[in-house]
């Protein structure tokens, strides 16, 4: 549990996040890259610990609080996002290795990049529950030798520099925040698979915790001692040749494989006629046919507005299993819960605008958590009073 979310963490994307950090300063990003990756990775495990005691993937234990059709949307907004992510990660993958390949083989077909990145990602993703862990693992502390040896390269003779541009603390701790809740419709369908609560937890949180902000603190680092926030660049530019080319591809293959795996988790929680093996041939398909053809670009902030949906449904999800304890899988919808979700959305959108020092996400969980006790005790008094004219 802990390699597979330590390599999860692994990747360019959060390396180029945590160099946008890099005006606060070494000091003040580190702190708040620590600070913002405990919140976002507690609330993480935590929706682990569900999947691990229900036995049952994420968006299927959904149906504990939301009701059946409720979990149906969540899985439908779901798999579009996971499509989408893993198509954008092959096209990351590819256009990084063609400055990385063509150096070393003079070899920079973005085309066929797209379709050997997809195979390895296919093939991890066929593995998930076939001994793929051991390989895994082996992969994931590869990539973190090789991280440091990149960030040592980097800070051999030279000096920080003041990086120019602004970024407020309140934005900063939402970059931090916002990584690992971005995997909590993933999560469970692993913890499902633990062998303790416990290891379930600690597992998840510490291998993704130290993965992350390690990532973001490599970032951050390398952007104020070299000046430049393209982490691909730097490898290029420190000749580190095929540790540059592991770097990218495994980095790519042992986060993405997540994503195609939990697509089909997704589509089974619709539907348990589908094969998980012709699942897994077709996403993987579909996301290298995406990356090779469609402009991927202009569909991200479709991506993040899907992806904002998910701290305050899974805030009605955390509220209802372990404070009202209540089990809603036999209902269609929980309508309470859905319109708190919606108004968490909404605040989430408002807080953004405003750039708090607290950040979006967690003011908007802390508004669909108030909303859904205020719809739950009118529902109660409806209830009561119902009950009372009865008499």
């Amino acid at each position: 549990m802990f390699t597979l979310w330590f390599g999860a963490a692994v990747s360019l994307a959060e390396i180029m996040t945590g160099s946008l950090l890099a005006p606060l300063g070494l000091r003040n990003g580190i702190l708040i890259i620590l600070l913002g990756h405990l919140i976002g990775t507690l609330i993480f495990a935590f929706v682990g610990i569900i999947g691990f005691r229900e036995k049952s993937p994420s968006l299927r234990a959904t149906r504990l609080s939301l009701g059946r059709c409720g979990s149906y949307i969540i899985s439908i907004f779901n798999i579009i996002q996971l499509v989408g992510w893993t198509a954008i990660m092959l096209i990351q993958c590819a256009r990084s290795l063609q400055s990385i390949t063509g150096k070393l083989f003079g070899f920079d077909n973005f085309f066929i990049l797209v379709i050997l990145t997809g195979l390895l990602v296919g093939i991890w993703a066929f593995n998930t529950q076939r001994g793929i862990s051991a390989v895994n693992s082996i992969a994931v502390l590869l990539l973190l030798f090789l991280s440091v040896i990149m960030l040592q390269t980097v800070l051999q003779g030279k000096e920080a520099q003041e990086v120019a541009a602004g970024i407020s603390v309140g934005m900063a701790l939402e970059l931090c925040i916002i990584m690992p809740l971005s995997w909590l419709p993933l999560i469970s369908d692993y913890t499902m698979l633990g062998k303790s609560s416990g290891g379930s937890f600690w597992g998840s949180f510490s291998g993704y915790f130290l993965g992350s902000s390690f990532m973001y603190i490599i970032g951050l680092t390398t952007a104020i001692y070299t000046g430049s926030p393209d982490p691909v660049g730097i490898l290029t530019g420190l000749n580190l040749g095929f540790a540059a080319l592991l770097i990218v591809v495994l980095s790519t293959v042992t986060t993405t494989f997540l994503d195609v795996y939990s697509a089909v988790m997704s589509t089974l929680n619709l539907s348990e006629r589908f094969s998980r093996g012709r699942l897994i041939l077709a996403f993987t398909s579909l996301g290298v046919v995406l990356a090779m053809f469609f402009p991927m670009e202009h569909y991200e902030s479709f991506l993040y507005l899907i992806g904002s949906l998910f701290a305050p449904v899974f805030t009605v999800v955390l509220a209802d299993y372990f404070l009202f304890k209540e089990d809603r899988s036999g209902d269609k919808f929980n309508i309470w819960g859905l319109a708190a979700a919606a108004a968490g959305v909404a605040a989430y959108y408002f807080f953004v605008s405003r750039d708090l020092v607290l950040g979006a996400t967690v003011p908007a969980m802390a508004v669909t958590i108030i909303v859904y006790l205020t719809f739950r005790l009118i529902k109660n008094q409806m209830k009561i009073r119902t009950e009372q004219y009865a008499r």
